[in-house]
């Protein structure tokens, strides 16, 4: 089976994120990656001219982010390596990415991180992600799930521009075989 990493290097951004920059209306500013994996979302918004800082726990992420991102502004990428459940106030940015990531927070640390994306994101700022929904064949792993009357709670007092929610069978990032319930959500901070 192949590496998360390697089956995701040189990946087209998520559709989310596409859509999230389409809906922006200002010039590029400050974003932030959550869970930036080997930097298929960072990539594009650093295309798109935005500065972004791209978190995520696992240093071979972020090597392999550098390693793709030497072509663009110097100091337009900054990489933090630690896990975005760790307590630590995020960055005031004015766009944050979490494509496919916040399902890998643990539950008892969603909340918390939740109200720091909250507060890490500048006003009328957009938020791209995914979340799980609870047919999800990873539903059962301890990973945090939401269902629709959650996610609708989870996201008052935001302005959702879409709310998609799909289910369906297909294969993972490296080919397996997997039974997808997701929620796709940008929202602007009110």
């Amino acid at each position: 089976m192949r590496d998360f990493l390697e089956a995701t290097r040189g990946a087209p951004e998520h559709p989310t994120l596409r859509k999230a920059l389409n809906l922006w209306t200002q010039p590029p500013s400050q974003a932030l990656d959550l869970g930036c994996g080997a930097g298929r979302d960072s990539l594009a918004l650093l295309r798109s001219g935005w500065d972004v800082v791209a978190l995520d726990r696992d240093p071979r992420a972020l090597e392999a982010l550098r390693e793709q991102s030497d072509n663009y502004r110097s100091g337009a990428l900054i990489t933090i390596c630690r896990s975005f459940e760790d307590n630590v106030p995020l960055p005031a940015v004015d766009l944050i990415n979490a494509g496919f990531a916040l399902p890998f927070c643990r539950p008892d640390a969603f909340q918390d991180l939740w109200s720091r994306i909250t507060q890490s994101l500048r006003q009328q700022g957009l938020f791209s992600g995914h979340f799980f929904g609870p047919n999800d064949a990873w539903a059962d792993k301890g990973l945090s799930i939401l269902n629709r009357e959650q996610l609708m709670r989870q996201m008052d007092g935001w302005t959702l521009l879409e709310l998609n929610e799909f289910e369906y069978d297909g294969k993972t990032a490296v080919g397996s075989n997997k039974h997808w319930h997701l929620f796709e959500v940008i929202a602007r901070r009110d």
